[in-house]
């Protein structure tokens, strides 16, 4: 459906799924009205595309594209995960290439393997399978000190690539962001009014750049700080956390929009 009234882009763990159960049971009101409205439902997470492929058929999106890796890459709508590719591979050609000393202190999911992942992260054992499967980005450990560090980075940016830290590992990728992507998909709509949801710092630029941001509470990580369009109330906190503050948060929107 090209020009849509809205289109919503939302993180997951956290915001969208509960942080316990993983469920969004308790935003389906919400989904529901979304997906009665027309409204396009893109989930903008850290997960691979072998993740979120199964997550949009429980959520109800399976019909809209997908951010993935933290913006690193995108699944298309209808569209299956893909083992591999050609981004992967250089990024990880570009990690080899680091000197030796460095490279040593950074333990990344393909080194790890789904076995290792799953140790790592305590996932199942076939959820950790899904989330070794990158296509866009490289996930690890870092076994360094801070001087090392910034010498690695400095031997990946060389090279093109980037870091980011989130909670205990690094992600190198080839750049990209959940904005970035936020911004390819809505033109694909006719760049309808965007609202953006998430709770942890690597939703704060979707969340800044959208219409309509909402950080919801997180009970579990450190609050993000005051963020640009708080003062005039463009981007709003939910008092109640994970899938519970987004449904409220949703419904009060279209309400306001009369959606």
């Amino acid at each position: 459906m090209r020009n849509p009234p809205l289109i919503v882009f939302t993180d997951l763990d956290g915001t969208l799924l509960d942080h316990e159960t993983y469920s969004p049971e308790p935003a389906r009101p919400a989904l529901d009205r979304l997906s009665e409205a027309g409204i396009p439902l893109i989930l903008a997470s850290s997960k691979t595309a072998a993740e979120l492929a199964l997550l949009r058929g429980r959520i109800g999106c399976a019909n809209c594209p997908a951010i993935v890796e933290n913006g690193a890459g995108l699944l298309e709508a209808g569209s299956e995960a893909e083992a591999g590719s050609p981004k992967h591979t250089r990024l990880l050609a570009a990690l080899d290439a680091v000197p030796s000393d460095l490279r040593s202190l950074f333990e990344g999911f393909s080194d790890l393997g789904p076995g290792g992942v799953a140790r790592v992260t305590g996932l199942p054992p076939a959820e950790a399978h899904l989330a070794a499967s990158r296509q866009f980005s490289e996930p690890g450990l870092w076994h360094g000190t801070s001087e090392e560090l910034e010498r690695f980075l400095q031997a990946l940016g060389a090279q093109g690539v980037t870091a980011r830290r989130g909670g205990r590992f690094l992600t190198l990728s080839l750049g990209g962001t959940k904005a970035d992507r936020m911004d390819e998909i809505a033109a694909r709509y006719g760049n309808p009014p965007r609202l953006a949801l998430g709770d942890a710092p690597n939703d704060r630029e979707m969340i800044v750049a959208a219409d309509y941001g909402v950080i919801v509470a997180n009970p579990h990580g450190t609050a993000l700080p005051t963020l640009d369009g708080e003062a005039d109330g463009r981007v709003r906190r939910t008092a109640a956390p994970g899938p519970q503050g987004w449904n409220t948060a949703v419904l009060d929107l279209l309400d306001t929009l009369g959606i």
